[in-house]
């Protein structure tokens, strides 16, 4: 078990290199090319070894899965010459820690419980739209608009409710958001930073086990092996229902549940934005209301 453990991780690890290495340009580097055709996409295993000042039989063996305990130098030159922004060098650093950790058995999945008082924040939010999701991107609670936000969510059973799902695999969801492309492109970089750290955990591979067999679009992301954190940023949505919004939106992690977090969007008070929230908060009450009205017989 331990070895099969150790092995996934330093797979991992040399996965994420060779993503980046295949995606960084020799001119992005400085390097000059010559008239000859490059079958290597990106940079060639020994141009990187080379940039990296380590031996080219070391980097394939790091690529490879096969060596597991690079110093902590070794990857700071390489996160250099592979220009890695400070996330991205961050989560080099998590998959080496990983695969130089001896973890006799995966930890267990976060839980999917959500304490009342979160539940209790989420109804004090309103007419926000507010929800708890975990780490896979599940939804686990929501305020009224937290759900209707994403048209058309609400139409599946709940275990099946997931804001990744959504993206890909719901027809209202590229209608929703004027630039899906970067909205699906963010959701894959942040699924694939949390998945490099757990690459073995349920929750996970199951979610991207599923879209991969059934979005090619998410496929393709995902063998970029881009990652990034969440960042406060403003969401437009083209919601059938109260017309285009621009939202602030913010991700609060929960404390004492790993992976949980709590996902608000704002408008400011007078706005035709916090109107718009007021009328979608209303609308999703009654109909909530409605469908938990017993019907006579």
């Amino acid at each position: 078990m331990a070895s099969q453990s150790v092995h996934s991780e330093g797979a991992e690890l040399g996965r994420y290199l060779r993503a980046r290495r295949t995606q960084t340009s020799p001119e992005h580097v400085g390097l000059t090319v010559g008239a000859g055709i490059r079958r290597t996409p990106g940079l060639r295993r020994e141009e990187l070894a080379t940039l990296a000042g380590i031996s080219i039989d070391y980097y394939v063996r790091l690529e490879r899965g096969k060596e597991t305990r690079p110093s902590p130098a070794v990857l700071d030159s390489l996160a250099r010459a592979l220009h890695m922004d400070d996330q991205e060098h961050q989560h080099l650093r998590e998959l080496a820690a990983r695969a130089a950790r001896y973890a006799p058995e995966p930890p267990p999945a976060p839980s999917r419980t959500v304490r009342p008082h979160l539940k209790l924040l989420l109804e004090s939010l309103r007419p926000n739209p507010a929800y708890v999701i975990s780490r896979s991107m599940d939804m686990l609670a929501w305020n009224p608009g937290g759900l209707a936000l994403y048209a058309g969510l609400e139409g599946w059973p709940v275990k099946h409710r997931n804001l990744a799902r959504y993206l890909f695999l719901h027809p209202a969801a590229r209608d929703l958001f004027p630039d899906w492309d970067r909205q699906v492109t963010g959701c894959v970089a942040r699924l694939r930073a949390v998945a490099g750290t757990a690459p073995d955990a349920p929750d996970l591979t199951n979610l991207v086990g599923e879209l991969l067999l059934k979005s090619a679009d998410f496929a393709g992301l995902w063998e970029r092996y881009e990652v990034t954190g969440r960042k406060p940023a403003q969401k437009i949505f083209q919601h059938p229902e109260v017309g285009t919004v621009t939202l602030a939106s913010q991700s609060l992690h929960v404390e004492g549940t790993p992976g949980q977090r709590i996902g608000v969007y704002t408008a400011e008070p007078g706005t035709p934005e916090h109107d718009a929230l007021l009328l979608l908060d209303m609308a999703a009450s009654a109909t909530s209301a409605y469908n938990t009205v017993p019907r006579p017989s």
